[in-house]
């Protein structure tokens, strides 16, 4: 059985920010076993699991795609739509746009330090729409 459900999650400052408990609110009761399978309709922001529990790996994690993909580099030409535009779509490939995460129980089986991620790559991204499909 499948089941599909699009949700918005609120606007975000730019940054890595923990958003676990915000995508289970939207969800619809989970099966017993299953996989729910997370895409976000956007090209500037990113999903992605990792440490839920140390704020500081958010603010790394930040730093370092900030180092890897800098903004206003002379090749680039895709600019008119700010100096975070560009970077945000380069991260947001790098990253990926989607999530399966297994089901057990009736919940996400997620590892003990394990939180959903959005990675917003804009400085101010706005409301980012998400297509949950949970396959039971």
């Amino acid at each position: 059985m499948t089941e599909q459900k699009e949700f918005s999650l609120k606007a975000r400052s730019r940054g890595f920010h923990l958003i676990t408990e915000e995508i289970i609110r939207n969800l619809p009761p989970l099966p017993s076993a299953g996989l729910l399978h997370l895409f976000i309709k956007h090209t500037s922001c990113a999903l992605s699991i990792n440490e839920n529990a140390d704020p500081d790996v958010r603010q790394d994690m930040e730093a370092i795609y900030n180092h890897i993909v800098r903004e206003r580099e002379p090749y680039y030409s895709h600019v008119f739509e700010g100096d975070d535009d560009m970077p945000a779509h380069a991260k947001s490939s790098l990253t990926g746009v989607e999530l399966t995460i297994p089901i057990t129980g009736g919940r996400l089986n997620l590892g003990t330090w394990q939180g959903i991620y959005l990675c917003e790559f804009r400085n101010y991204g706005g409301v980012r729409r998400v297509v949950a499909t949970i396959i039971s």
